[in-house]
């Protein structure tokens, strides 16, 4: 096997230890489609190595409509380790950060569960020693940060941020925060937390933190916190940009109706395959433009039946792009 090839299989593996994981943390969360927009593959590839999860790894795993989950999984009892055990774990955790296609939160998640064991006089000295190790450039920062966020939210320890705005000039701001949820979304991770500038559950991209500090305030998540309820009926995680939810009919071909029938996009989705196999799907949704990105992305297998002015927007936004190309 060529080196390019042994780099190939190793990301792979890991990559699909990644989707078990994954989908075993949140059962009924993950599609095709949002793995495929995680892990930046083609929907092709992902759905391969669900393959080889189901058939290889002989694992139970289902889709419902709503996403994967797993029936069963094997137990693994649970373990405890020496002083010296649990060292050589996060040694090998931070190393583990260097090698390509291991680079994932839960890597993070668990470097900061591993800190934990330790007593708090060692984890300066730890971190100094283990964090010397090679890293790789690309994904140090964003690695660096979910690794602080994640230990933030385990220990429930308020962190101070540096966090830059996405207004044009970017400018980065102090803030303190308490983090409820750390989240993938499409090529992104985004952290849900209480910030106590603005005295409200807000919404942060983790590749806008510059800088974390976890500080020795605790604080609790309430216990009316709800996610779902938090992001609301807007689609995707752009809660400021939707409008008030209004029902959206969409008319797919065939072939693409088929890809987005089999996925569960938005908590409202209906759908129904026509005479001629086209695909009507609806769903009652405040509008972002993420919802406009994702029916450019269809083209002409896609058209947008209701409301009126959505199908202009997306026949203005095609209009505009057939300029530029012919520019």
């Amino acid at each position: 096997m060529t080196e390019g090839g042994r780099d190939d299989q190793i990301r792979r593996t890991a990559r699909v230890l990644d989707i078990i994981q994954q989908i075993a943390i949140r059962p009924r969360y993950w599609t095709r489609k949002k793995l495929a927009e995680h892990y930046e593959l083609g929907e092709r590839m992902i759905q391969k190595d669900l393959g080889l999860i189901r058939v290889r790894l002989g694992l139970s795993l289902l889709n419902d409509g709503d996403g994967y989950y797993f029936e069963r999984l094997p137990h693994l009892p649970t373990t405890t380790y020496s002083f010296f055990e649990a060292l050589a774990l996060l040694t090998a955790a931070r190393a583990a950060q260097a090698i390509p296609g291991v680079n994932s939160a839960e890597l993070a998640a668990a470097i900061a569960r591993l800190e934990t064991l330790f007593p708090d006089t060692f984890r300066p000295m730890l971190r100094e020693a283990t964090e010397r190790l090679p890293t790789r450039a690309t994904s140090s920062q964003r690695q660096t940060m979910l690794t602080i966020l994640h230990r933030a939210w385990i220990e429930r320890r308020q962190v101070r941020i540096s966090y830059a705005t996405g207004s044009r000039d970017g400018e980065i701001g102090q803030r303190v925060v308490e983090p409820y949820q750390i989240l993938p979304y499409g090529r992104s991770w985004h952290m849900i937390a209480f910030d106590h500038k603005r005295s409200n559950v807000l919404q942060f991209k983790v590749d806008r933190v510059r800088a974390a500090v976890l500080l020795d305030t605790p604080y609790t998540v309430p216990a009316s916190f709800d996610l779902e309820a938090y992001l609301g009926n807007a689609w995707g995680m752009m809660r400021g940009a939707a409008g008030e939810p209004e029902p959206v009919e969409l008319l797919f071909e065939p072939e693409a109706g088929r890809w987005v029938a089999e996925e569960q996009w938005h908590p409202t989705q209906q759908s129904e395959t026509l005479s001629d196999g086209r695909v009507r799907v609806m769903f009652h949704v405040g509008i972002t433009p993420e919802m406009v990105n994702w029916l450019l992305y269809y083209g002409s297998r896609v058209r947008v039946v209701e409301p009126g002015w959505l199908g202009e927007r997306v026949r203005e936004e095609h209009r505009l792009a057939a300029l530029r190309t012919e520019n």
